[in-house]
């Protein structure tokens, strides 16, 4: 058995942070149902970098493993009542809606709960139910953006850059993974469920943790220098830097030792941890003048022997075949019914007793709709109606 073995989860999310919480909770076991629009979930049609499949396309292969699909329409009464049906032998419900929207759909939490009392209804939403800046559009970069996250790298004179993924998505799904796992366990122990409430905002601030309390409780702001430097509260040097033929990443280096290394005494005159920061400038340009001369495979050899902390800027094509995400089995490759054989991102941590898995691969539309409704107690001719009145699919 799965870890989460027996337990249901009704997945009405769309987008990225919905969805991949809830594959998180299908990794490990969980009977997860994508309750999705007749016409597809909306990331069904854009994908990231235009990566289209034959029917199911990269993005939404990645974000919707382990799951099985019944395609409703949920604007009509009948469907409405078709996933009420659902939801009272389900375990977890979870919708990623702009606030109101699952009250006027009658699928609300209190909606919910009328028929299922003990369920653990997750609502995750951009800014939170309410306030200020409720309706305001849930995206991740405007969540980056409002967040703080961006004035933390970088160069002064420069505006702040995004970073090149999802992480509000990501940091999210995982704030309300966890927050479903609680609540599961606090209704083993009690018998009570209860309603997890996820935003993007609050996950965003609290994965800053380190940085905000920095700002909050030691009153130090963000200030960024001029010279190369990667994050405003870590001393020099600290950063990605040029080399004669790509780029380095080195991190908290003893200043006299590289003094040392690169045969510049200038170097030595500082200490890193009380000039670090004042410093910051001068010391990042003297590094980046001795590591502009020899090449990257050679610096990771002499410094790297050392002791000092460096590393190679990996793209995504070096990932996959560095040797320690290969030891690691960090990708999971699987025969996808339409896709053929696919390699993905496999699982964050490891269970020894309970190991989560591929059991089958993101479904097509409405794959599994007669499988669910057979569940439901539905008979052949009751589905095949519910098709002819279009509120299935």
């Amino acid at each position: 058995m799965s870890v989460l073995s027996g337990y249901r989860v009704l997945d009405l999310s769309i987008a990225m942070a919905g969805p991949l919480a809830a594959m998180r909770l299908g990794d490990l076991g969980a009977d997860v149902l994508k309750i999705e629009p007749v016409t597809g979930e909306w990331q069904r049609h854009t994908s990231a970098g235009g990566a289209v499949g034959q029917k199911v396309n990269a993005s939404f292969l990645s974000l919707n493993r382990n799951k099985r699909s019944l395609a409703v329409d949920l604007k009509s009464p009948a469907g409405r009542e078709l996933v009420l049906g659902l939801a009272a032998e389900a375990d977890v419900f979870l919708q990623n809606y702009r606030p109101g929207v699952a009250a006027r759909l009658g699928l609300d939490y209190e909606a919910v709960r009328s028929v299922r009392p003990d369920i653990v209804y997750v609502s995750m939403s951009g800014y939170g139910e309410d306030g200020p800046y409720a309706d305001r559009p849930g995206q991740d970069l405007l969540l980056q953006s409002l967040s703080g996250a961006l004035y933390s790298a970088g160069r002064a004179e420069d505006i702040p850059q995004a970073g090149p993924y999802f992480v509000a998505d990501a940091i999210t799904a995982y704030s309300a993974f966890e927050g479903v796992l609680a609540a599961l366990l606090h209704r083993e122990r009690t018998g009570e469920g209860q309603k997890v409430e996820v935003n993007m905002l609050d996950a965003m601030i609290a994965m800053q943790m380190q940085e905000l309390s920095v700002r909050t409780v030691g009153g130090v702001a963000q200030t960024r220098g001029h010279g190369i430097h990667a994050h405003s509260y870590i001393r020099a040097p600290y950063g990605i830097f040029p080399t004669s033929d790509s780029c380095i990443a080195l991190a908290f280096a003893d200043l006299g030792l590289l003094a040392e290394i690169f045969g510049d005494p200038t170097l030595a005159r500082w200490d890193a941890e009380r000039d670090g920061f004042i410093h910051r400038d001068a010391i990042s340009a003297a590094v980046a003048r001795n590591l502009i001369t020899d090449t990257t495979a050679s610096w990771l050899e002499r410094l790297g022997g050392r002791g000092v902390w460096v590393g190679p800027v990996n793209s995504y094509a070096d990932v996959v075949d560095d040797p320690q995400v290969k030891h690691n089995g960090s990708f999971v490759t699987y025969r996808h019914p339409t896709e053929g054989v696919v390699t993905t991102p496999g699982f964050a941590f490891r269970l020894t007793a309970t190991p989560a898995r591929v059991e089958r691969g993101a479904p097509t539309v409405g794959e599994h709709t007669d499988e669910i409704l057979a569940e439901l107690g539905l008979t052949e001719a009751e589905v095949a109606a519910l098709k002819q009145d279009k509120v299935v699919a």
